[in-house]
């Protein structure tokens, strides 16, 4: 059987636009060999509303080059034109050389020039490596983690791409901005800080193999891709396995199995999570009544909408509404605080 490419609503950008990403805190970091410096673990999976938000962390590097080490033991040799994009923020250390000791990124870390920007100058004074540091918060699917599915670590050079690519274009107006430090930018940085995160998810998205399981791998898939596609450019439509079949272009035998070996779940265990995920951002938000946010996510009923929201999420949507106020109000994050480094650290190999 052959099924037809898939068209219509770009599926990722619509998982990112309700995520809603906040890029923010830049810091511009100069290390001159040797050195050793641990940067935190800024997101504890274990916290309370962990399942809410997250932190990723984004660097950029401009000039040498270093071994970065993770919290999992792994090694990368990273160097200029590198762009380092850590999903989940683990605790990872970058070294060159033979320090005495390793310093915690809290300890160095200085107020920049302007509001937003914060600077590093240490080490032994050898070889420098320069590199920009930024961080991307967002919050999670409620029905699956789906970046939490993503590698600890992926590492994109960037000095390969075509001088007018997005990659390059948008590292350029970073290094411009930083260097100027003109008040105000913090704002424009944080965006540019987003749009690294979202080219550099959609790459690497775009290399993963057949067959690959998560959300981010089912997008490739030629039956589950085509069926997200058709659920997310109209998700209240009153959705069956038999009409999604005819809408792919597949047996219902095969889209149930596809959906299973990639979602974990049933298509249409699907399509009421993913109307409940739009739901409750509309809950965030504030506009709409309850009832009409219902009607909206497909439902003919408050009551019924109810029992699916509580199903999905453990909470009522009144209930929901209140709890996405406070979250919201405690936002946005400030990882490079002091306060904010974490206990774990990475262990020394002897």
């Amino acid at each position: 059987m052959t099924v037809a490419p898939a068209s219509g609503p770009d599926v990722l950008s619509e998982l990112l636009r309700v995520v809603r990403l906040t890029g923010s805190v830049i810091i511009s970091a100069l290390f001159t060999a040797p050195f050793g410096v641990v940067s935190p673990k800024y997101f504890d999976p274990a916290a309370p509303r962990s399942d809410r938000r997250q932190a990723s962390v984004l660097h950029l590097i401009i000039e040498g080059e270093c071994t970065l080490e993770m919290a999992d033991g792994t090694a990368h040799q990273v160097r200029a034109g590198d762009l380092l994009f850590l999903p989940l923020a683990d605790v990872h250390r970058f070294r060159r050389g033979a320090p005495d000791r390793d310093a915690q990124a809290s300890e160095i870390v200085r107020d920049g020039p302007i509001e937003g920007m914060w600077t590093v100058d240490y080490g032994g004074g050898g070889e420098p490596l320069r590199m920009v540091c930024g961080f991307v918060e967002s919050s999670e699917l409620l029905f699956a983690p789906v970046f939490r599915t993503l590698p600890p670590i992926v590492v994109e050079p960037t000095q390969g791409d075509r001088v007018e690519g997005p990659l390059a274009a948008t590292v350029r107006e970073i290094l411009g901005l930083v260097d100027a430090a003109i008040p105000g930018s913090q704002a424009i940085l944080g965006r540019l800080m987003e749009l690294l995160f979202i080219e550099t998810l959609r790459r690497h998205v775009s290399r993963l193999p057949a067959g690959a399981r998560g959300w981010f791998g089912a997008l490739n898939d030629p039956v589950v891709g085509r069926a997200l596609q058709a659920i997310h450019a109209d998700p209240g439509r009153p959705w069956t396995i038999e009409s999604l079949a005819r809408e792919v272009g597949a047996s219902r035998t095969v889209i149930g199995e596809r959906f299973r070996a990639l979602l974990g779940r049933p298509p249409i265990d699907y399509v009421i999570a993913w109307r409940i995920q739009l739901a409750a951002e509309r809950l965030r938000l504030g506009h709409d009544s309850i009832a009409r946010v219902a009607l909206l996510a497909g439902y003919e009923s408050e009551t019924s909408f109810s029992r699916a929201f509580r199903r999905v999420t453990g909470q009522s949507p009144g209930r929901w509404r209140e709890s996405a106020a406070d979250l919201d109000r405690d936002l946005p994050l400030r990882p490079m605080a002091p306060e904010a480094v974490h206990e774990h650290a990475i262990q020394r190999p002897e």
